[in-house]
């Protein structure tokens, strides 16, 4: 029994913060850790006591474990629990916990080890009799060995890092002839990445579902399930959306699957919580894939179908306590689905996005749980993964958890930047998500560049908030007044008061007049149109209007004067009140200028100088966010100058490039 009082909190955002919610809950003393970046982040604020690891870059803060050890030892912490990500999955790291004398809340470093690497957890796992995809996780490295090895699997194979995870060095290949490419990309991801290039082969499982296991353990030889999550919603091979239970689990295959996954923790006498992941085929066939040593993103959705709190586990097993629980204690309620909120552009690729969190506003609404790391005035960085908040969604149907999920994205509001709300609230609405058909290939079988295109705003909402901009403006200067009475609030001796707003979108130009007809009554014209819109409530970022007759719920935040963001039904849209905004400088289209599109570190130049490129080759490779962006040319051209170097950091705006345009 190793009892401890106090525990350092290994990460930073919301998983810090949703392990720190638990540890006080329990009475344990919690310790933030925190890069320059982070300085003012919720978890910092929350925690106990804080430490400055160092710079922002992770490299230099949450990877280095001396300095994470040295913060626990300065503050007297006697655990650590590591979240996910960073170090969570580091077995080095856990040793150096549990030789400086402290306690690693999470499995041993020899099952991280054995189950950190692909191949030789694949042989472990058939070694216990777990079904697993046929493939080759063998030493033999070299090329003629895996491409003979391919020919004896079958096409389509896919190949798979050893070392590593989140579809990093992973390739899809249907034929013979691309295999040799595909093994030296994904080689050199995978170096890049997880600094091992090992590879394994598996027999591609065309539109599987993606179902993972909860399991947890303890050290008296107790090892239960805490059922099922699908996961198949992704995204490059990222996950999207979770749920549970499975859509289309049956009591007979939840028992093999539970057992195949309780056998497969106990055969490595696991410790804590782990996950357990398979694929899923249309006959009903389960195959191993890979088990996660560590509390998974989405265990919330664990957490509301059976009521337990898995950090609250993790601890008292970390401490040494049995669990306490049997496998029939465990009881299934409901159903839960979670969604993953990220700063990301998904009109550019899923481009990550930084900003500042002009205004953020979780929906209150019933059955919902929102996991985040953010708050109003916030900056997000490009040092770190863009996931901003988990929300999730419980009912006592899946039908009535997926309503609650869609109505909480509406009625939440994150004012600043870009997100993938509008594209979760998309997926939660597809008939083929709806009817829980959903496997691995929905995102690339449903969704097209239409779809994920920029919402363009109509002149409704540019009418909104024309009189929102309106109505804040005129109650900013009423505030000043002196024995005005509001009986003349839009009152006139003359003709009526117009106000002129001009909101641009790309090509799209809204010219609008707003023109009040009593005290909460406005004109707005726009051209030949009209619109009659009624102010009936505003406040607290929140109106409610009548538009024509017909009511409507806004959400809106006005961070400058001239500025308005608005959200109407899940969709945002940033208005700049261009008359406001008059001799401000233009947005310049894409050049020959080449600059980096946000922070990051430049992992690869690709050009020199008098090379000759066309529009649509790659110049360079940007690592941010915990991912890697392309850099594209525009144009045809000549690269006349390459300011970039590969290896350094490189700051948002900077001119990487200069092309001289083709005649």
């Amino acid at each position: 029994m190793r009892t401890f009082k106090s525990i350092l909190i290994a990460n930073r955002g919301e998983i810090a913060v949703r392990v720190m919610r638990t540890a006080q809950a329990l009475g344990y003393r919690t310790i933030a850790v925190y890069s320059e970046a982070d300085e003012h982040a919720p978890h910092v604020q929350m925690a106990d006591d804080a430490v400055l690891l160092g710079p922002a870059p992770v490299g230099q803060s949450y990877l280095d474990m001396d300095r994470v050890l040295a913060a626990a030892i300065e503050t007297g912490a006697e655990a650590i629990h590591p979240g996910y990500g960073f170090l969570s999955e580091n077995a080095d790291f856990a040793r150096a916990v549990e030789a400086a004398g402290l306690v690693f809340i999470g499995p041993s470093a020899e099952s991280i080890d054995l189950m950190g690497n692909k191949a030789a957890a694949k042989r472990r796992m058939i070694d216990a009799k777990v079904p697993c995809v046929p493939g080759y996780e063998d030493t033999d490295q070299a090329d003629a060995t895996l491409i003979s090895a391919a020919n004896d699997i079958g096409f389509p194979i896919m190949v798979k890092a050893a070392a590593g995870g989140g579809g990093r060095g992973m390739r899809l290949v249907h034929d013979a002839h691309d295999l040799p490419d595909a093994l030296n990309s994904a080689r050199s991801e995978a170096l890049n990445a997880f600094g091992s290039d090992e590879l394994i082969l598996e027999k591609a499982v065309m539109r599987p579902r993606h179902v993972e296991v909860q399991v947890f353990a303890d050290t008296h030889g107790n090892v239960v399930h805490l059922f099922e999550r699908d996961c198949s919603v992704q995204r490059r091979h990222q996950k999207v959306v979770e749920e549970g239970p499975c859509p289309v689990m049956t009591p007979g295959l939840r028992t093999r699957m539970g057992a195949a996954a309780v056998e497969a923790a106990g055969s490595i006498n696991y410790r804590g919580a782990g996950t357990v992941e398979f694929l899923l085929d249309d006959a009903g066939e389960f195959y191993f894939l890979e088990m996660n040593t560590r509390l998974q993103v989405e265990h919330p959705v664990t957490e509301m179908i059976t009521g337990l709190d898995l950090v609250a586990l993790q601890i008292q097993v970390a401490e040494g306590h049995p669990l306490g629980l049997s496998q029939e204690d465990i009881k299934l309620e409901g159903h839960a689905i979670e969604v993953r909120l990220y700063a990301e552009d998904t009109s550019q690729d899923f481009l990550p996005c930084t900003g500042t969190v002009d205004l953020w506003q979780p929906s209150s609404g019933d059955g919902l749980r929102f996991d985040s790391g953010i708050e109003t005035g916030q900056d997000i960085s490009p040092f770190y993964d863009p996931m901003i908040a988990k929300v999730v969604a419980w009912g006592e149907t899946r039908e009535v958890a997926r309503h609650r999920l869609i109505e909480g994205l509406k009625d939440t509001v994150l004012f600043g930047l870009t997100t993938n709300r509008g594209f979760l609230i998309d997926v939660l609405g597809r008939e083929t998500f709806a009817k829980g058909e959903a496997t691995t290939a929905f995102i690339g079988d449903e969704f097209t560049d239409d779809d994920l295109a920029a919402t363009t705003p109509d002149l409704m909402q540019s009418a909104m908030a024309s009189v929102l901009q309106y109505h804040e403006e005129r109650e900013s200067a009423f505030v000043k007044c002196v024995n005005v009475s509001p009986t003349l609030v839009n009152w006139s001796s003359g003709q009526g008061l117009v106000t002129r707003y001009v909101f641009a979108w790309g090509e799209i130009e809204f010219d609008l007049t707003v023109t009040p007809q009593d005290r909460h009554c406005y004109l707005v014209q726009s051209g030949e149109t009209s619109l009659t819109i009624d102010l009936l409530e505003a406040g607290d970022n929140t109106a409610r209007l009548r538009i024509n007759g017909r009511r409507q719920l806004v959400h809106y935040h006005i961070p400058t004067p001239g500025h308005i963001w608005l959200s109407v039904e899940g969709k945002t849209t940033s208005f700049r009140n261009h008359i406001a905004f008059a001799g401000a400088p233009e947005e310049v289209a894409g050049s020959g200028r080449i600059l980096a599109p946000m922070h990051g570190t430049l992992l690869e130049v690709c050009v020199k100088s008098g090379d000759t490129v066309k529009s649509g080759d790659r110049l360079a490779v940007l690592e941010a966010m915990k991912m890697q962006h392309e850099i594209l040319s525009e144009v045809n051209g000549t690269v006349m100058e390459v300011h970039a170097i590969p290896g350094s950091q490189t700051a948002a705006d900077t001119l990487l490039i200069e092309i001289e345009e083709a005649e």
